[in-house]
């Protein structure tokens, strides 16, 4: 049955031309594959020196050549890679010698990643941190990919779907060994552990989300037109993404932009001046539109008159430069976008803001399937521990394992497996 599926390739190392392009390899009849094209067998695990050849002998490249047999590889499969030159006409001429064989195909999306999943090399929740790991775009985001890629959060759940399964092992002895009219007898210290447990759980869920790292934090410029919102914008992102002009309500729309500050993920978002009627239909639904962002925003920079923005923004004194500018009662920040004065400290208060929404490097993090399967996990423990009944509380025990399975993958679906592996390049 195994060496009906097929083979599949794929160049894995990224848009040529570079100096070398790699060319991943996975399923049965990988070795028969370097047999062919380079005429012999290779040493596992080794790099060796090896001619690519057609069928007709036509010499396609001289690549570094490594076998990795399975279970003990990436796939658990079979697999090799051919180390080539990176052109575009190389790869493509060692790919179309690939699919010419018998067996062989190229990959689709996430392909490699979904066979390593289908054969017990890596788990559900560590292919989501894989998946990250390539998403991400700063620091945090890298390092809390990396903790969830090498298993920090699916170790954490094996413990805890051990914990659960020594409940149920008390609980089914309970119901095998008691009295008839005994039954609903909980065993020995049965209510501290599933409350500990419980209570566990629910501090884990109450830690920072992986969200926030792919989101950014969301940071809202607002205030009366002509307050330098759109200057202050442009140094904090170090560009000219907004227009800045000294005419009133030169910002009609909402402008966002996405940045990294000393490896924190944030969201800008520059807003129309904030004024009681704009002077036009669009200066209005601007308005509207930026009074809608103040819901969603962590933080709201507020560039007007003292004690007029929203509740909990910061209060800061803008225009630093200007001939007319003018001091506010009391002020977070004060700052010229112009000269540079108070920007760099105005970034790193918002630097230490935003580290305490989100998990510490090293970390494991929560997205929101995970987020759902653990809520129900505890939900199922809060429920046994509220039951009288050991035939409930048994119940209750075993769906607080079946979220667990399902947040590692034990128990899935092929559509949300569709989904993760779709985020996937080519080749990984």
């Amino acid at each position: 049955m195994r060496a009906q599926i097929p083979t599949i390739f794929a160049v894995s190392s990224g848009t040529a031309p570079a100096a070398i392009g790699v060319i991943r390899i996975s399923g049965s009849r990988a070795g028969d594959v370097l047999r062919e094209l380079a005429g012999r067998d290779f040493t596992p695990r080794r790099a060796s020196l090896g001619s690519l050849r057609t069928p007709s002998g036509e010499l396609l490249d001289k690549a570094l050549i490594l076998s990795f047999p399975g279970p003990a590889s990436a796939t658990g499969e079979d697999c090799a890679e051919l180390h080539c030159h990176g052109g575009r006409a190389v790869l493509k001429a060692v790919c179309d010698a690939l699919g010419a064989i018998d067996g062989l195909r190229p990959a689709e999306e996430g392909e490699f990643t979904r066979r390593a999943f289908a054969n017990g090399r890596m788990d559900l929740a560590e292919a989501e941190g894989l998946a990250d790991l390539l998403e991400a775009e700063t620091e945090l985001q890298r390092a809390a990919a990396v903790a969830n890629a090498n298993g920090l959060l699916s170790s954490k759940v094996e413990i805890w779907r051990d914990a659960v399964l020594r409940l149920s092992a008390q609980i089914e002895a309970a119901l095998d060994f008691s009295d008839e009219d005994d039954v609903d007898e909980l065993p020995d210290g049965f209510t501290w552990n599933i409350e500990e447990l419980a209570r566990e759980l629910g501090d884990f869920l109450e830690s920072p989300r992986s969200e926030k790292l792919k989101e950014g934090f969301r940071v809202v410029l607002a205030g009366p037109p002509n307050s330098g919102k759109s200057t202050l914008f442009n140094a904090l992102t170090d560009s000219e993404a907004a227009i800045t002009s000294p005419i009133a309500g030169t910002t009609r729309d909402v402008i966002e932009r996405a940045i990294a500050i000393k490896g924190v993920p944030f969201m800008l978002i520059d807003t129309a001046g904030l004024r009681d009627s704009g002077t036009d239909e669009i200066e209005v639904v601007g308005i509207e539109r930026a009074r809608g962002q103040f819901a969603k925003a962590d933080i709201v920079l507020w560039l007007g008159p003292y004690g007029e923005g929203p509740q909990g923004s910061w209060e800061v004194a803008a225009r630093l430069d200007a001939t007319d500018f003018k001091q506010k009662e009391f002020s977070t920040h004060r700052v010229s976008a112009i000269t540079g004065e108070g920007v760099p400290e105005l970034k790193q208060s918002l630097v230490e803001v935003a580290r305490q929404s989100m998990p510490k490097p090293g970390e494991a993090a929560l997205n929101a399937r995970q987020f759902a399967r653990l809520s129900e996990a505890q939900g199922a423990l809060l429920g046994a521990k509220e039951h009288g009944d050991l035939l409930l509380i048994g119940e209750e025990l075993r769906s607080a394992r079946l979220a667990f399975d399902r947040l590692i993958g034990r128990a899935t679906t092929e559509e949300m497996l569709d989904a993760l592996f779709g985020r996937f390049c080519i080749g990984k």
